[in-house]
């Protein structure tokens, strides 16, 4: 159980889904440089959450199958205990982010990871992470392929459906 007054780290996760392969072929295919296709996770109370395809899920930190983390940032301390912190993804699981309302550009990991860390430690994840699909739409590849990206729904391999039990 968690005690009153504690204060928590949090860390965000950071993991290139691309392997590198965005910063070779993004100055090609986009006329502009990518480091990376970014995926975020939330870790805190030992755990590491994330937002995918399925819904909200969890797994040890660098449990899914994408392995280790490309960098992690250190995102401050919390003092949300880990009950309210349960509790908050329990909500936000039967609502906001649900599986169904996945989408790839607008409503993603990373935009899970962004809401979670202000609601833990009041501080938004890096831009260069939010700002990535309004960049790879701004390009004439990015429009011409958002159609096929429109039906993608990623959900790394490894994690546990969230559903508030531990």
């Amino acid at each position: 159980m968690d005690q009153s007054g504690s204060s928590y780290p949090v860390k965000l996760y950071i993991y290139d889904l691309s392997r590198g392969m965005a910063r070779q072929l993004s100055p090609l295919m986009l006329g502009k440089q990518l480091d990376g296709i970014w995926h975020t996770a939330i870790v805190v109370h030992g755990e590491e959450f994330f937002y995918g395809g399925e819904g909200i899920a969890s797994c040890p930190p660098g449990g899914t199958q994408l392995g280790e983390p490309n960098s992690i940032v250190d995102l401050g301390s919390t003092e949300v205990t880990e009950d309210i912190f349960m509790d908050y993804l329990s909500s936000l699981g039967e609502s906001t982010y649900r599986g169904d309302r996945y989408h790839l550009f607008e409503h993603n990991c990373n935009t899970f990871s962004n809401e979670v860390a202000q609601f833990l430690t009041g501080s938004k994840i890096p831009a260069y992470i939010t700002d990535l699909p309004s960049e790879v739409l701004s390009t004439p590849f990015g429009q011409a392929i958002r159609p096929i990206l429109d039906s993608i729904a990623i959900s790394p391999p490894g994690g546990n459906n969230f559903t508030g039990q531990r």
